[in-house]
């Protein structure tokens, strides 16, 4: 009897310790069928979409309603998860729980792929392969405008969604692998998942997917009616702006109408009592006979810097210690009153960084020296463009006695910043100075340089007032040869792009290190232009640089300064640009405008130039670079155009050659 309740106890005992095993194994399959619908069920929280489903009927929800709100429930996963996507196992739960929510049959009435919901945009699946794509600088920029802030503002709305279609557009090229989540749609989907407020804020729902809250009909008519609105507001306020700006514009053009017409007037009618009203209404200074002695011993030989068609320039130290240019005009009398004083008004209605600047004036008569007429400006310690071009050896610096034995050739940073600079004082004399004015005589030497070699246009002798309105300025010709334009040298029409041309022919200069007329006898000339036009016919556009220059540019930047001088310098005066388009072409990137091809050289008779002036401005040919850039440290010959007639006998004999 008990050995049979032993064997009881003992086969007990082991029904017990096998029951576990037997509940593990009829457990597996369970716990695998939970796995494997866990999966496939849809992670996107539809509690979301609530707050913006249309009321009362959910039924009027729209395709595109749908694909918004489906991206605001992908920015609260990316949010959550990391993930800009589901898994594709729970595509079909998806559908059907975003169907059932805007009571829709989706994917199919909306033409949306049913496997397409869970398909990257160029394998960017994470958070973490999002701004590895975008590059530091877009991510910085997008999380100022878009993430660090509200999007309640329209203001800030606008600059965040330009933001984003930015991004699309540069760095997320596609191709699209869906209707459903386009590449375009990922940068809207990471704003509104790390925005500060979080994606479901209302006004990240409604900038980003144009989704708003609604909880009545009268609230979902308002939220319908709000752009319309919004749109009849800022149309509203566009029109009152452009209204305010038409009546300023109009009222500085008569401003500026009436300015011409006085500065006309005064430009013929300036006498001595005038000076007066310019120094009231400006800052120069009338110095006194004595004062000027003073500051230039005298007027010693040894502090003269310079000497012009119209007298000498000296140096001079006033009490004060400032250091001054003091030119002083000869042969004056009455009747030169004017010239002085049209000098002394340009200069002293000018202030730009690029111009050298007026201190002051005197004017006065004395018994042994007579009329005497004096301008005062600031000195310019460096020299002209001319002597560092064409004067060796020159001082190099404030100490007299460091001299260069050679001549020393300009590296290319500083030729450059020349150029621009005095780029920059001739379009503020064109279009910064009202009325225009025409300085007439831009040449090397009138180009002055300080001790950081930042170029000043100096010596307003010549020049004349453009009046508003007026297409060109008949006068007398004046200038040095070489540098004047052939309409001017032969008809006397004076136009802003007479300076254009006189600026290009300075560039020439400067990028080649040669002068600009050269006469090589027996009725042959080197001209600069007609050099630098053959060149770059024959796509040696780099051999105008100047070989041997020190610390050399980039090729093509270099070239386009040839270009543009060439372009400046065209015989046709409609073919060369404004001094404002030659300065946004040297600053920027802007493309040059096609350079015509030129019927003539510069060095011709008239009848070739009239011929010339009758035939249309486009001309039939662009100028390029058909053997791409070459390096100008080869030997490059100087074609010298021939000619058997120069210049006109007419023509030069309107020309002052300092």
């Amino acid at each position: 009897m008990e050995k049979k309740q032993k064997k009881s106890l003992v086969l007990l005992l082991a029904v017990l310790l096998m029951l576990p095993a037997a509940q593990s194994q009829d457990s597996q399959p369970t716990n695998s069928t939970n796995t494997s619908s866990n999966s496939s069920t849809c992670p996107l929280d539809f509690s979301l979409l609530q707050p913006y489903l249309p009321v009362p009927d959910p039924g009027t929800a729209d395709c595109s309603f749908a694909l918004q709100a489906l991206h605001l429930l992908l920015a609260a996963h990316l949010l959550n998860t990391s993930l800009f996507l589901p898994p594709p196992s729970s595509d079909p739960d998806c559908w059907s729980r975003l169907s059932s929510s805007l009571s829709l049959s989706l994917p199919s009435s909306c033409g949306f792929s049913s496997l397409s919901l869970s398909l990257p945009c160029m394998n960017l699946s994470s958070r973490a392969d999002f701004e590895t794509a975008i590059p530091s600088p877009a991510l910085s920029s997008l999380s100022s405008t878009c993430l660090n802030r509200s999007l309640a503002p329209v203001p800030s709305c606008t600059a965040c969604t330009t933001s984003l279609n930015s991004l699309k557009a540069s760095y997320l090229p596609g191709p699209d692998p869906s209707n459903v989540t386009p590449c375009s749609a990922y940068p809207f989907i990471y704003a509104a998942a790390f925005n500060s407020l979080g994606p479901t804020n209302p006004s990240t729902a409604f900038c980003l997917f144009l989704l708003n809250t609604s909880n009545s009909t009268s609230n979902s008519h308002h939220s319908s009616s709000y752009l319309p609105g919004l749109l009849s507001g800022l149309l509203v306020l566009l029109l009152l702006l452009l209204l305010l700006l038409g009546f300023v514009y109009l009222s500085r053009r008569r401003r500026r109408r009436k300015e011409a017409l006085r500065q006309q007037l005064a430009s013929s009618t300036l006498t001595p009592r005038s000076l007066e009203s310019i120094s009231a209404s400006t800052t120069v200074t009338k110095f006194t006979l004595d004062q000027i002695r003073e500051a230039t011993k005298n007027f010693s030989r040894n502090n003269i810097i310079g000497r012009g068609g119209y007298g000498n320039v000296y140096s001079g130290v006033l009490p004060d210690g400032s250091h001054v240019a003091v030119k002083r005009f000869k042969n004056c009398s009455a009747a030169g009153e004017d010239t002085f004083v049209h000098e002394v008004e340009v200069i002293a209605s000018v202030r730009h960084v690029n111009l050298v600047a007026l201190r002051g004036y005197c004017i006065c008569t004395t018994p042994l020296e007579g009329h005497q007429r004096i301008i005062v400006c600031d000195l310019i310690t460096n020299g002209s463009l001319h002597d560092h071009l064409f004067s060796p050896p020159f001082p190099l610096s404030k100490s007299d006695d460091q001299l260069e034995e050679t001549h020393r050739r300009l590296p290319w940073p500083v030729r450059q910043k020349i150029a621009l600079g005095t780029a920059r004082g001739l379009a503020y004399l064109h279009y910064g100075a009202r009325p225009a004015i025409i300085h007439r005589d831009i040449k090397a030497s009138n180009i002055l340089l300080d001790d950081d070699f930042e170029a000043k246009v100096a010596d307003f002798g010549l020049a004349k007032f453009a009046p508003e309105g007026m297409t060109h300025v008949s006068t007398r010709v004046a200038g040095t040869m070489g540098y004047v334009a052939p309409e001017y040298a032969l008809y006397g029409q004076l136009t802003e792009k007479s300076d254009v041309y006189s600026f290009g022919v300075v560039l020439l200069e400067l990028l080649s290190g040669k002068r600009a007329l050269i006469s090589l006898g027996e009725g042959q000339s080197f001209v600069i232009t007609d050099w630098a036009w053959s060149l770059v016919r024959c796509g040696r556009t780099l051999g105008v640089i100047e070989e041997g220059m020190e610390e050399c540019g980039p090729a093509d930047v270099m070239e386009r300064h040839v270009l543009v001088a060439v372009l400046c310098t065209h015989p046709q005066l409609h073919a060369r640009p404004t001094m404002d388009q030659v300065l946004k072409i040297l600053e920027t990137d802007l493309a040059l405008p096609p350079i015509p091809d030129r019927q003539i050289p510069i060095v011709a008779n008239r009848e070739d130039i009239e011929r010339s002036v009758s035939l249309s401005s486009g001309g039939s040919g662009q100028l390029f670079s058909p053997t791409g850039f070459q390096t100008f440290s080869q030997g490059h010959d100087i074609q010298v155009v021939d000619s058997s007639e120069s210049l006109s006998d007419k023509s030069r004999s309107f020309i002052k050659d300092e």
